[in-house]
């Protein structure tokens, strides 16, 4: 294996894919990249067990191969190279890479080749996209994908698009996210599958507004392709995600369906809940005309604001997590919400006003007096 590149190009790369590689010891999986020369140029490739990623490298290929590095090692190195051209050239007998910048020589040992290799794009037909489509729907739902490892089909999201419909679902038990986005014109082909957030959220960080995502859906894998950027990872199917459609309560369930300035809520929620402390939950209190948005904590007597509601009827006080009544509020992103309520022991539930087709049902917390 041997390439030529630029410093400056090798370390922008370098930086992209130390973001998916793992800490030593961290997972059961190499805390390495692999270094790739191919016909049609050079490529770093990483994996984390869960996500992987394939970078193309700005440079010309001498002599084909491959070879695993540490990613660290090379990260570091590189930041503290002259600007300019650099060559990696695998000296097998040695086993190790030799980086040659201006007058310089470095020599990085290799790892063990038992790094997995990629999947590659087969015969599989790409289902085409747009970004800005995808990359906003993962956007509003990502919030509600669980971080908890003990229930690992939550910190999935379930992903379907055919003709003019893109859909994501997220939940963590505790609120759920639905985003049902209009694609103009209609997609050929489609896909579905449950896909982990943290792909999707380091897919939405990697892509750009504008341009087309290529979706390649496998047995068990699923690519993402960006230009010449591709990011895989697995597909969930022996697990059934929960069924949203479930556990939505029937639209005449609701006693109360108030439409709100979202503007207005949301700055009264965010600037309230900085005085959350130790989950105290963020109160909801109606009554005729108005809700009073309000905390109560041991160092602080209180914080509350009132905002003019549509409210009418028997006044009742619901409470919920003040973090994910934000993040409802927050990923609605229409000027007006509506804000549907049954009783303040059952779930509310937050919709956009605009035709963005996004629903996010939230679960009470237990008031104390």
């Amino acid at each position: 294996m041997k390439f030529q590149t630029t410093s400056q190009e090798l370390l922008a790369r370098l930086q992209t894919i130390a973001r998916i590689t793992p800490a030593p010891g961290e997972v059961d999986a190499p805390s390495g990249v692999r270094l790739t020369a191919t016909p049609t140029g050079p490529e770093l490739h990483s994996t984390d067990a869960e996500v992987g990623l394939r970078l193309p490298l700005a440079g010309e290929v001498s002599c084909e191969g491959d070879a695993v590095v540490t990613t660290r090692v090379i990260l570091d190195l590189t930041r503290h190279l002259p600007e300019g051209p650099v060559s990696l050239e695998l000296r097998p007998d040695e086993q190790d890479v030799e980086i040659l910048a201006g007058t310089e020589t470095f020599h990085i040992p290799v790892l063990r080749d038992d790094f997995a290799r990629l999947p590659q794009l087969g015969d599989q037909e790409l289902v085409v996209v747009p970004a800005t489509a995808f990359i906003d729907t993962i956007a509003v739902v990502a919030r509600s994908a669980s971080r908890d490892e003990r229930r690992p089909i939550l910190a999935h999201i379930h992903v379907s698009a055919r003709d003019s419909e893109l859909r994501m679902v997220a939940t963590d038990s505790f609120r759920l996210s639905v985003k049902e986005t209009v694609l103009d014109p209609p997609i050929e082909g489609g896909f579905e599958g449950i896909v982990p957030g943290r792909a999707l959220q380091e897919l939405e960080w990697l892509a750009s507004r504008g341009g087309q995502i290529g979706v390649a859906m496998y047995d068990d894998q699923v690519l993402f392709q960006l230009g010449d950027v591709v990011l895989s990872t697995h597909v969930t199917t022996d697990w059934q995600f929960p069924d949203y459609r479930k556990l939505m309560p029937e639209p005449d369930h609701y006693t109360h369906e108030l439409r709100l300035a979202a503007e207005d809520l949301i700055g009264a929620v965010r600037r309230i809940g900085k005085l959350v402390e130790d989950n105290e939950p963020m109160r909801l209190t109606f009554s005729e005309g108005q809700v009073v948005v309000s905390v109560r904590t041991p160092e602080v007597s209180g914080a509350s604001g009132a905002l003019p509601a549509p409210f009418s009827g028997e006044p009742f006080e619901i409470g919920f997590n003040a973090d994910f009544l934000r993040d409802g509020l927050e990923s609605a992103g229409s000027s007006d919400l509506v804000l549907k309520l049954i009783a303040p022991g059952r779930p509310g539930l937050i919709e956009s006003t605009d035709e963005s087709g996004f629903r996010y049902l939230i679960m009470p917390v237990r008031l104390s007096d």
